[in-house]
């Protein structure tokens, strides 16, 4: 029997060695301006992606049992990082917002972090407050503080794009926990309203939403960013105009090689690409919510809620990132994961895959009779 899910695996294998395809291609021309070596942000992406290979490793040795143990304090860490990275000197700022730590010449985006951590602490707050979750008003709104204290610090920075899924995401987990309908429901006309209020509060936002309603409207200026994009779709066609011809990533398209990476993907493999890269994103997904269902079968609670949690928070991510590729989402500042060039967020993605793999592991030598006592034999 094997230890691991193949059907998982090969889609991550798939979407990294896609990824790493696509920022090779789409940053070479800007990388060879700025840098003078046309392959320097594959470089810095491989070394971000073996360090995450490498450091999920040794976590992988680390039961889920004991993540769950350290989910408090990998809660506490994340809020103090939230609240440091706004302190002036300590946060570095980037495009105007303040998401990121250096550490030496490294600049680590704090967000990722506490999407992972809050994830964990909901999954292990689940688990112990259960019957207070389904049955009692105030088990639902517990952890609605933790998320509120955290979305307005995110707030701060401003990163309304990871608050959005910190939020979704934690709502889904709570949905799947069986929270009663109506608390969801209600929940949810309040997080719309509260999220609509942001979104009109401040006027780059505003701006947002009214430029990607109709972006030819203001093509040069507002309109900029999501104009070329789709000029970059409209050009590829059904199946491209190449892999390295695309026309788009010659400085028209900013953020070619993170935030509008499938833009150039779409340019130079077309449409049938694209599908393709959808289709291993379903594929990851549905395999992933299935390992998180035979986790629960096995009444393996916490690993259940955890690999739900990592399901939403990939997805709903990717959905948001190619929702703001083709126009039908305002901008936002969010990678598309496991394939776009960013460090953090390569990072937090490998440890991501490592606890639904630990997961899987986990409920599969458990089904051969193997004890907890010799899982990290």
């Amino acid at each position: 029997m094997k230890l691991y899910d193949r059907y998982l695996l090969s889609s991550v294998i798939g979407l990294v060695c896609m990824g790493l395809l696509m920022v090779a291609s789409a940053s070479m021309v800007v990388s060879d301006r700025i840098y003078g070596e046309p392959f320097y942000f594959l470089l810095h992406q491989t070394v971000f992606l073996t360090v995450g290979i490498l450091f999920s490793w040794f976590l992988f040795r680390f039961s889920m049992e004991q993540w769950e143990k350290i989910s408090a304090q990998l809660l506490l860490f994340s809020l103090l990082l939230l609240s440091v990275v706004l302190v002036p000197g300590l946060g570095h700022s980037v495009n105007g917002s303040m998401r990121w730590i250096g550490v030496g010449p490294i600049g680590l985006q704090v967000s990722e972090f506490a999407k992972l951590a809050m994830i964990i602490y909901l999954a292990s707050y689940l688990v112990r407050r259960h019957d207070e979750v389904k049955n009692r008003i105030r088990g639902f709104l517990k952890p609605l503080l933790v998320i509120g204290v955290m979305a307005v610090l995110l707030l701060k920075e401003p990163d309304f794009g990871a608050m959005a899924v910190i939020v979704v995401t934690s709502l889904g987990m709570l949905f799947l926990a069986g929270v009663r309908i109506w608390q969801f429901v209600f929940l949810l006309v309040i997080a719309a309203l509260i999220l609509a209020l942001l979104a009109i509060s401040s006027p780059y936002r505003v701006q947002r939403l009214t430029t990607f309603m109709n972006p030819w409207a203001n093509p040069y200026a507002s309109g900029y960013q999501l104009t070329q994009s789709l000029i970059a779709f409209g050009h590829g066609g059904w199946f491209g105009v190449g892999l390295g011809n695309s026309t788009q990533k010659l400085f028209y398209l900013p953020e070619a090689h993170t935030d509008f990476l499938f833009a150039v993907l779409a340019e130079e493999l077309g449409l049938i690409g694209s599908l393709f890269i959808v289709g291993l994103y379903c594929l990851f997904v549905l395999r992933s919510l299935w390992v998180g269902l035979c986790a629960f079968r096995q009444r393996q609670y916490f690993s259940s809620y955890v690999a739900y949690g990592i399901s939403l928070f990939l997805i709903i991510q990717a959905i948001i990132n190619l929702g703001v590729n083709i126009g039908l989402l305002p901008t936002k500042g969010l990678t598309l994961p496991l394939m776009s060039y960013g460090g953090s967020s390569m990072l937090i993605d490998c440890i991501a895959i490592m606890l639904l793999f630990r997961i899987d592991y986990e409920t599969r030598v458990y089904k051969m009779g193997i004890h907890r006592e010799v899982w990290n034999s």
